[in-house]
């Protein structure tokens, strides 16, 4: 078939977006690019109500200073070292006069154990999130505190920013003991840069310091922030999978209390996160804050409910991971978790006579929450060790609640030991589900997207519970809509999935890239966010088969230059030789001289040490160095490494085209715990090969790598360590076809990831369509990045006239474009 390609700038994307609106017909004259051929007769996938949902995690701040609307940081004191090395009980707070933290037996509670000792005539003020405390000019906002005084003492709480007062100040009478006041403000002015400050005329003690805005998501108490909701709820969600991620699986399991030392440094425990905000116990988070759960289980589930999806909660298996990777060897501690997730049913789904449904009805919500799905464990990298676990939780689960889909995982790869261990193992015991987690960069993805074709149609479902292309450019969102369309299409094996993580603050960001991102003020959706949006919105109810012709493939064999790097780790490289397929010798460096054949690219501290190559910074990150030529190809490389000190162990590129192009043997990574061949592409980095393994201090490793075309075998001290053949094409052309039972509309959903655009010949199959289509179509330049003020990726919506059996339709460069056509 005949093909045209070109490439144009902005203003030519622009106008063939609204080319390709203008009614085409096929003829047999037309030349196109592609050709979607459909099948509606035949019997295709049934898609779930729940096959797309969000994946929330407290991480970026997604909590507290996130979705929970709580405007003051660190209300009750809590901060501690524990949490983040910096913080002290005052973080967030400043005092005027004297004012001291105490832990003593005068405190609100015994789970809430700091409160403020505030002298007569004293002050705090708090400097919320951000630039500080947002409020709009003529909202309410409520304030209250948990305070302790002699009858006669009067709290002063005021709302200001460095111009003055944003509200009128509010007296507060405190009488005696522990009670809680509340006050409201209307904002005079509108700020990003706001403080709460409270005096207090005599001595008083004071916890549980708080201003919520009263306009909260479908107006809840203790409720969420209504941009950040709203933009939930707008995707459509099938299910809310909660509260994490490594949140779940890491620290100790033990509980908050007395008998365990007050442990700060937790799993997150369900437990914890229920009953009066007040008396709910602190956590350090594992991504270094500190997490009040002031936003905990009960929220988690009302919101759910609030936007119409499936509660999905994740608990811990007793086995850590995300780098402590330690199995828990106390069998009541297993069971008091197994009867604590017994206790999670009861609490989501039992009657108000019940233990736990009476907690939730006093709470609030006397009907039930409906829970079906549970998962338990996240990313376990010991897979005998949790599946052992794992079962006896679900033995406990189907025994007392046989219709609760209890979900398994597969580690944290998308291939390897780990992987197909868990996986042979979940097979072997029939399990209901299992969660994939993978982070790869783009290329991956559209390398993928027959990922699930060859699954087991009579094995565990697939829940894609974490996935992302590692970017939040528009380059990143082509490349998901692409694999999502091969999610579709098994959706008989992929049964829900969710992009990961869901929010990102701004100014306290520990993972990227993120779906919807936010600070005080403001709240954005990603060029991801609308890919989401776009597929949530328009699933349909079943698939209807369809084939589409591919773009030729043209690579050639794996090219490139080689390198040494290191990541949080000081290494030694000696004897590098890189020998060509005829045996002619390219590099040959023994360091006895100086390293003048080696360009520094990356961060560290490189210099020749007795006739080593010798990368000194243990705290630095990504420290490449490369020799040689982009277009050798067909070559042997060999490296003699040690391992000086620091976490990890060492880096070897091979097929380096330039800085953020290349593929390197990682060994030691991910905290000195496994080895894998990752690739980058454009600066995103996906895994090829991973196996699990560490690197010993001061032994030096013989590294020999072999490029053969597309092939690349690995050597470790002269033993095979493992191949593989980058040879899957990227294909940037991909699509799929689904019916919605409601309408019955046929949904075209095309993906071109490429910078031309994609005539094509859609053939319905002799489906009675009506002429007219509605159209919305998603195009950007592919390194285009939504931001705050900016946002290049948002949908257009259209109408196509041209809509016959058969038709050609024009395809813009960079574009997800989907057509629903009316049948009948």
């Amino acid at each position: 078939m005949s093909r045209t390609r070109w490439r144009y700038g902005t203003a030519a994307a622009a106008f063939l977006v609204a080319a390709s609106l203008i009614p085409t017909t096929a003829h047999a004259e037309d030349v196109t690019d592609y050709s979607i051929t459909v099948d509606p007769a035949a019997q295709g996938a049934k898609i779930d109500d729940t096959m797309y949902g969000v994946f929330f995690e407290d991480i970026n701040r997604a909590a507290d200073g996130g979705l929970y609307a709580e405007l003051v940081q660190n209300r009750s004191f809590e901060y501690s070292t524990a949490d983040n090395g910096s913080y002290t009980p005052l973080t967030a707070w400043t005092v005027g006069g004297t004012a001291k933290v105490v832990d003593d037996s005068g405190r609100l509670n015994d789970r809430n154990r700091n409160y403020l000792s505030l002298d007569a005539g004293s002050s705090v003020t708090n400097g919320g999130y951000n630039t500080g405390i947002r409020v709009e000019k003529g909202k309410r906002y409520d304030f209250s505190v948990w305070a302790r005084a002699a009858s006669g003492t009067t709290l002063t709480v005021s709302l200001k920013d460095a111009a003055g007062a944003l509200a009128t100040a509010r007296q507060v009478a405190v009488k005696g003991g522990w009670a809680k006041y509340d006050a409201t403000f209307t904002a005079t002015r509108t700020s990003n840069r706001g403080r709460l400050a409270v005096a207090a005329t005599n001595a008083a003690a004071l916890d549980m310091v708080s201003l919520f805005p009263r306009d909260t998501y479908k107006n809840q108490p203790n409720g969420l922030r209504r941009d950040l909701a709203e933009k939930i709820a707008a995707l459509k969600p099938g299910f809310v999978r909660f509260p994490g991620g490594c949140l779940v699986n890491t620290g100790s399991m033990e509980d908050y209390s007395e008998a365990s030392g007050w442990q700060r440094k937790r799993s997150y425990q369900w437990k914890d996160t229920v009953g009066p905000v007040e008396e709910r116990a602190t956590n350090a988070n594992f991504w270094g804050y500190n997490q009040s759960y002031g936003l905990g289980y009960y929220e988690y589930f009302r919101f759910s409910e609030d936007i119409g999806a499936m509660p999905l909660p994740v608990v811990p298996a007793l086995v850590t991971g995300c780098g402590q990777n330690k199995a828990v060897d106390d069998e009541a501690l297993l069971k008091r978790h197994i009867q604590d997730t017994l206790d999670l049913i009861e609490f989501a789904n039992g009657p108000v006579t019940s233990e736990w449904g009476k907690v939730r009805a006093e709470m609030g919500h006397p009907k039930p929450f409906h829970l079906t799905h549970i998962g338990v464990g996240n990313e376990e990298n010991l897979p005998r060790e949790f599946f052992a676990n794992f079962e006896k939780f679900r033995s406990a689960i189907e025994a007392e609640h046989p219709d609760i889909t209890v979900v398994s995982n597969s580690g944290p790869d998308d291939e390897g030991s780990t992987f197909d261990t868990l996986w042979q193992l979940n097979r072997d015991a029939g399990v209901d589900m299992v969660d994939e987690h993978y982070y790869n960069n783009p290329q991956w993805f559209l390398q993928n997207n027959d990922r699930y074709d060859s699954y087991d149609r009579h094995g565990p479902k697939v829940f894609l519970g974490e996935y992302a292309s590692r970017g939040n450019a528009w380059s990143n969102g082509l490349a998901e809509a692409a694999f999502m369309t091969g999610l579709e299409r098994n959706a008989d094996v992929v049964k829900l999935a969710s992009y990961a993580p869901l929010l990102a603050n701004e100014d306290y960001v520990q993972w990227r890239p993120d779906m919807i991102w936010f600070n005080n003020r403001a709240s954005w959706g990603s060029a991801n966010y609308e890919v989401q949006k776009l597929f949530m919105n328009n699933v349909g109810d079943r698939v209807v088969p369809s084939k589409a012709t591919t773009t030729p493939n043209v690579s050639g064999p794996i090219t490139g230059a080689v390198g040494l790097s290191t990541w949080a780790t000081s290494a030694a490289y000696d004897d590098v030789k890189v020998t060509a397929a005829d045996g002619s010798t390219l590099l040959s460096d023994d360091f006895s001289g100086d390293a003048s054949k080696w360009t520094h690219t990356g961060a560290g501290a490189w210099s020749v040490q007795d006739g080593q190559y010798v990368q000194t910074d243990a705290a630095a990150e990504n420290t490449m160095v490369q020799a040689g030529d982009p277009s050798w190809h067909d070559y042997d490389l060999h490296v003699k490494a040690t391992k000086k000190s620091g976490k990890e162990g060492f880096l070897v590129a091979f097929g380096v085209k330039d800085t953020g192009n290349y593929y390197w043997w990682n060994l030691g990574g991910w905290n000195n715990t496994q080895s894998a061949i990752e690739q980058a592409v454009d600066g995103g980095k996906g895994t090829l090969l991973t196996k699990p393994g560490s690197i010993e201090t001061g032994r030096a490793y013989d590294i020999d790598i072999k490029v053969r075309g597309r092939q690349v075998t690995l050597y470790l001290d002269g033993q095979e360590w493992g191949s593989f053949t980058d040879d899957k094409p990227a294909e940037p052309f991909r699509q799929v076809v689904t019916e919605d039972a409601r309408t019955g509309d046929l949904i075209v959903k095309v993906v071109n990831a490429q910078a031309a655009e994609a005539r094509t010949a859609i053939d319905l199959g002799g489906a009675k369509v009506a002429s007219r289509a509605r159209v919305t179509t998603l195009a950007a330049d592919q390194d285009a990045v939504n931001t705050e003020t900016d946002t290049p990726v948002t949908p257009v919506t259209s109408t196509f006239s041209g809509v016959a059996e058969k038709f050609t339709y024009t395809f813009p460069a960079n574009s997800v474009t989907f057509l629903r056509i009316k049948q009948g």
